[in-house]
């Protein structure tokens, strides 16, 4: 477990390599109830949450179809963040709805919460929607919008070097 915020942002990166080693579930309950607690625009909460288990064949072939990468096959989960348009707040000025931005904040939560549990996440958006829609057979209304694999880093696998640009660089002065 990480000590204090700094060390788990600086810590948490995007795994791509996992063990075969299933979570246990008392991690998994720590990971979704913090989710559960991130916040939302005008606190809606629109969003749903998809585990698919190591026994789900036909989950996990939805996910693996909708996203042909090697790497993602080798997690033992995946959480699926969808969002629910019809529950999501939308500004009235421009009518821009915060799905997006709400799926983005439960997401983070998972990410974070998971790698204070030394479990690893990769934020996967790069999918085919309609391709997983269909395979997971999710009720009319719901967009998926990310697919978090889930479980132990591999042996061996290390945290990389993170490239991030300065504060001076994305602080805009007034």
């Amino acid at each position: 477990m990480k000590n204090d915020f700094i060390t788990l942002a600086r810590e948490r990166y995007s795994c791509r390599s996992y063990s075969s080693q299933i979570p246990e579930q008392s991690a998994l309950d720590y990971v979704l109830e913090c989710a559960r607690l991130s916040p939302s625009a005008c606190n809606r909460q629109p969003w749903r949450l998809m585990i698919i288990s190591p026994d789900d064949e036909a989950g996990r072939n939805a996910v693996i179809s909708s996203y042909s990468r090697e790497w993602i096959a080798m997690a033992p989960m995946y959480i699926i963040v969808l969002g629910d348009p019809a529950e999501g707040w939308v500004r009235s000025f421009d009518n821009h709805s915060h799905i997006d931005v709400d799926c983005a904040i439960i997401t983070e939560h998972l990410c974070l919460a998971a790698a204070e549990q030394g479990l690893g996440t990769c934020w996967v958006c790069n999918f085919d929607p309609a391709k997983l829609h269909e395979g997971l057979v999710l009720p009319e209304g719901l967009v998926p919008v990310v697919i978090l694999p889930i479980g132990y880093p591999a042996e061996g696998s290390c945290i990389p070097e993170k490239k991030r640009k300065s504060l001076d660089e994305i602080l805009l002065k007034r």
